[in-house]
Formats: structure tokens, C-alpha cells, sequence
């Protein structure tokens, strides 16, 4: 059982994450904006925190075995988060990625493909970036997860792959659950196997 800070708690991903967390009997400290919106579990401690306020969230996440980050990433700043993490003396740090610097091809990142959605590519240009500047982190015991195309709302199933730096496509497509990508970065927190790496996960 790890004592675990989680970043981004009431999102779309951070709320899966925080069941699964809950599930499997860790301890967690809920961070968001609105604790309100962080639903009541068992072993949950719901916080009120802003990623922007370096010194305030580092005090928040001081104590833990691990700080879990499932924020948006055009909604805040990876030196900060990684500033705080360091901050706090919190060694490892798992960081929920995005699709967007994964490769469809050897050097071929899916967000340079002609055919990536307008809509997404701010958010994905800024988790490439982030993922670029763990890669130059090396006090950290850090991971990075990133999702595979299609990262939605679903079933949990347990029945998922694992890549490294290519996006992974099934017969559906590409895409993983959020109930999924949980378990994924639960067993990573759990049984760490990604150190200081990044990897992916799909149908």
C-alpha cells in the first residue's frame, strides 16, 4: 500500500485513476481546484491545490511515496509540476502523457501526420514537450504513460498491450479506456517496470 499524491483528481483521467487507486487499498491525497468535485472512496483524502502555486502544492505533496500527475497540459506549467515534485523530496512521479509524440513511423510523430486534428495539437505540442523535459530529468524516478489516439471513457477490462515510443493500433483503431489506463499506471506505480522511460498502452 503507497501513500500517493494524486494532481488533477476530479478529471477525466485523474477520477479513474483515484477509483483504481482506492480499489487496490492506497492512500491518497486528492488534489484539485474544486475538491468538491472529487468523489468520496475509501482511503481518500480530497485537497484543494493549484498547479500554478509551486511552493503550496510542493507542501501538499511532501510525505508521499509518489505524486501522480493527471493534468491537462496546456492547463499548466511541467517546470513547476516538476519543481513541486522536487520540492517535496517526492522521488518517483508518474505523469499521465498524451498520443501526440508518439510515432505511426520510425521518426514519424503522430502529431506531424497532415491528418491530426487542429482541435488537439496545442494540447499534444505541449505534452511532447513535457515529455522532452523529463527526458533531461535524471533526479527523478519519473514515467511517463502515454495513451494511445482515441483516450475515452469505456470499460474496465484488464485487457490492454503495452508499447514504448509506437502507437499502438488494434483492430478498432487506436484507443484505451480511461478505466483501463488506470490499471495500467496503477501496476506501473505498483511494480515499476518504466523507469525514468516512457510507454503506452492500447487495445
Amino acid at each position: 500500500m503507497a501513500n500517493v499524491a494524486l494532481i488533477g483528481a476530479s478529471g477525466q483521467a485523474g477520477s479513474r485513476i483515484l477509483k483504481e487507486l482506492s480499489d487496490r487499498g492506497h492512500r491518497v491525497t486528492a488534489i484539485a481546484r474544486d475538491p468538491a468535485k472529487i468523489a468520496a472512496l475509501q482511503g481518500v483524502t480530497a485537497v484543494k491545490g493549484d498547479v500554478f502555486e509551486k511552493d503550496a502544492l510542493a507542501g501538499l505533496l511532501k510525505g508521499h511515496d509518489a505524486v501522480i500527475s493527471a493534468v491537462h497540459f496546456t492547463a499548466s506549467d511541467p517546470d513547476l509540476l516538476i519543481g513541486a515534485v522536487r520540492a517535496a523530496g517526492v522521488a518517483r512521479y508518474l505523469v499521465v502523457g498524451g498520443a501526440g509524440s508518439l510515432e505511426v513511423a520510425p521518426g514519424q510523430r503522430l502529431i506531424d501526420q497532415p491528418d491530426f486534428p487542429a482541435a488537439y495539437k496545442a494540447e499534444a505540442a505541449a505534452g511532447a514537450t513535457f515529455l522532452d523535459l523529463l527526458k533531461g530529468v535524471d533526479d527523478l524516478d519519473w514515467t511517463f504513460l502515454s495513451p494511445s489516439a482515441m483516450f475515452v471513457p469505456g470499460e474496465r477490462t484488464g485487457s490492454f498491450r503495452l508499447g514504448s515510443d509506437a502507437l499502438l493500433v488494434g483492430e478498432g483503431g487506436s484507443s484505451i479506456s480511461f478505466e483501463d489506463y488506470a490499471i495500467a499506471l496503477v501496476d506501473e506505480l505498483e511494480r515499476p517496470a518504466h523507469v525514468r522511460q516512457r510507454f503506452t498502452v492500447g487495445y
